[in-house]
């Protein structure tokens, strides 16, 4: 996995054959077969990881900050998760290969796991002491999880990164001000 992760990442999905991610890997292609179906299973496995550390990154910022308000938190999360996004290797695996090769409603199952598991759960604790009005939970977390991935995919594709991540930013942070109740 941590072969065929630098590849996909440098490479894309498609750029890297089996042949590729077994020899940098250093194993037989029937060792890479032996634990996954085909390349998109070894993809998906590897989009896993990187779904995993990058809500355990969201995480650990959220932490240190010692923040509380989940207004604050949802903004520090969104912020953290755009800087993060504009990595290369996440960028290409989570936001624009995933989608492609696992299908959007895989990917998107993939993501409920992680990054949209804690949006909806901070979502649905922020409506429940007050600091978001009354409101379906689901719907508003897709929402916000699409403003999130088009804000790094913004991001990700402008010429002028860090001004991108400032715009963006503060348009992110006025829709999360703007769900909240005062």
């Amino acid at each position: 996995m941590r072969a065929a992760r630098g590849l996909f990442a440098e490479h894309g999905f498609a750029g890297v054959g089996t042949e590729v991610i077994v020899r940098a890997a250093g194993v037989t292609r029937g060792a890479m077969y032996h634990h996954f179906a085909d390349k998109a299973e070894l993809f998906a496995a590897v989009l896993e990881t990187v779904e995993g550390e990058v809500t355990a990154r969201i995480g650990a910022v959220v932490a240190a900050s010692g923040a509380s308000d989940p207004i604050a938190v949802m903004r520090l999360g969104a912020g953290t998760w755009l800087d993060v996004c504009a990595e290369p290797e996440v960028h290409r695996i989570v936001l624009v290969d995933a989608p492609a090769v696992l299908g959007w409603q895989r990917w998107r199952e993939i993501g409920l796991r992680y990054g949209m598991g804690l949006v909806h759960g901070l979502i649905a604790h922020a409506i429940e002491v007050g600091r978001i009005p009354a409101q379906p939970v689901e719907p508003l977390a897709h929402v916000v999880i699409g403003a999130l991935d088009e804000a790094a995919l913004y991001i990700a594709r402008a010429d002028d990164r860090a001004r991108a991540r400032r715009e963006v930013g503060a348009v992110i942070d006025n829709l999360i001000t703007s769900i909240a109740t005062e």
